[in-house]
């Protein structure tokens, strides 16, 4: 059977949804188990009552001469500073703020005035957008993997390496000092996709010598749609515009137009006050639960949680090395006999649990790992507790030794309990939400994301050829 540790962990702190009672098949309620932090974290106490304090005062920003403009205006560059504090940017850095991590890498990929290396086990959003990559394929070390990246640099100039901070499939972290030395050595600039870094660990990005470092609030426990990319001014003052638009300019004419010096820039439009200034209230909550032990926190229920699943016969969980010294509380796996959609419909039905399951937009390392038809991913935060670990681990042994008590079917991809007597609440209208698994293209696609012949100015890379295929 499947082993629980003795010690017990408590919610490191309050977060949003922490009492929500759901539904399940059997006609009863529990709380929500919620292990999808990875994806989207739920907002912390802290965030949720910063947007309430500033709303009230919600108005233009930088041009309007009211009170609450003024107030609206003062929030959102209060909020770049603390962000730039928060990750120790230079005094030379610029703090730009986007929707999310996506949108930070498109911004920074029309500033890279040359070729960008990349590992064939990044996210889509840090493979996709750089148009002149080229990709190492990653080792099953991570001593010979930075070896591969350092031959790949000396043996053709790059203008950057662009790495995650931790893989948001399998958890692992990657030497971020030591590529961003091998960078620096031949001559590169290195990014860091931080998504799944900064809201576990604190990155001092002038100490460990990062040029560029992208993140998303809705992963740091801001879900309010705003993103950050912080790095070197020179580039993005370079640049053309991200956007076109009102607040990027000094001056328009008809015949011509002076733009503004970054992260006016790239910042075109009304931003999202409420979104950047929660993200703000993010970093300053997170500095202090990291002096309290939150990490320690993580630390405690990943070992827990790897320990059971382990323990659990027939329960395969996934890695890129066998090396690595250490990951966030992300945790994805397999379990013989049963599929990764049917697993998260059982959890969810039966037990409550929220996993994520699927290739988590990360299709050729899924791939590399054996598993093209997807895994479960279950990612740990701030409000999670040693009872929901063990909850988790109650229920897979429970699938794995006696099965499901329901009966569930796949249709165009997606998974459900059948029949599913859940009620579903009226904000959306009763009706369970559906969206776009991770399923073979019917049609084929071109290089810009369009449905249709595949057309490209030049042959694809593997990288490209695999993001066609799936």
């Amino acid at each position: 059977m499947t082993a629980v540790l003795e010690s017990s962990c408590a919610p490191f702190a309050v977060v949003s949804g922490a009492d929500l009672q759901v539904p399940l098949v059997d006609g009863t309620t529990c709380t929500y188990a919620n292990f999808d932090y990875a994806a989207s974290a739920p907002a912390l106490a802290a965030v949720t009552d910063r947007i309430v304090e500033l709303l009230p005062y919600y108005s233009s920003v930088h041009r309007g001469a009211g009170y609450a403009s003024r107030v609206s205006t003062a929030a959102y560059e209060k909020a770049r500073g603390t962000v730039s504090n928060f990750v120790v940017a230079q005094s030379d850095s610029v703090t730009i703020f986007t929707r999310n991590t996506t949108d930070s890498l498109n911004l920074l990929a029309r500033c890279v005035p040359g070729e960008t290396v990349v590992l064939d086990i990044e996210h889509h959003a840090n493979l996709l957008p750089w148009r002149n990559r080229r990709v190492v394929v990653a080792a099953d070390t991570l001593a010979e993997t930075v070896a591969r990246i350092e031959v790949e640099l000396a043996t053709k100039p790059a203008a950057l390496l662009a790495i995650t901070g931790a893989s948001n499939v399998t958890g692992e972290v990657l030497p971020i000092r030591e590529l961003a030395e091998l960078a620096h050595r031949y001559g590169a600039r290195i990014l860091v996709d931080g998504a799944q870094l900064v809201p576990h660990r604190r990155i001092d990005i002038s100490d460990l010598g990062i040029d560029y470092l992208a993140f998303s609030g809705h992963k740091l426990y801001a879900p309010h749609g705003a993103g950050v990319l912080v790095g070197r001014r020179d580039w993005l003052d370079a640049a053309q515009p991200y956007l076109a638009g009102g607040g990027a300019v000094h001056s328009v004419s008809v015949e011509s137009t002076a733009w503004a010096r970054s992260p006016a820039r790239h910042e075109a439009g009304t931003p999202n006050v409420l979104g950047v200034a929660a993200v703000a209230a993010a970093c300053e909550a997170l500095t202090e639960h990291e002096r309290s032990g939150s990490v320690e926190h993580e630390r405690a229920l990943s070992d827990r949680l790897r320990t059971g699943l382990t323990a659990t016969p027939g329960v395969r969980l996934l890695e890129v090395w066998n090396d690595s010294p250490d990951t966030v509380g992300i945790v994805t796996f397999a379990i013989d006999g049963f599929g990764p959609g049917e697993i998260a419909a059982y959890l969810s039905a039966e037990h409550g649990i929220g996993v994520r399951d699927g290739k988590f937009c990360a299709h050729p390392l899924l791939a590399r790992l054996g598993r093209p038809g997807g895994a479960v991913r279950a990612s740990l935060g701030l409000g999670s507790s040693s009872a929901d670990v063990d909850r988790l681990l109650g229920a897979i042994t429970k699938l794995v030794y006696e099965g499901a008590s329901w009966t569930y079917e796949e249709k165009e991809g997606w998974w459900n309990p059948v029949p599913d007597p859940r009620p579903f609440p009226d904000l959306v209208d009763g009706k369970a939400g559906v969206g776009s698994p991770c399923v073979p293209a019917t049609v084929p696609v071109s290089a810009s994301g369009e449905s249709g012949a595949a057309e490209w100015d030049e042959s694809p890379s593997q990288a490209e050829a695999v993001s066609i295929e799936i």
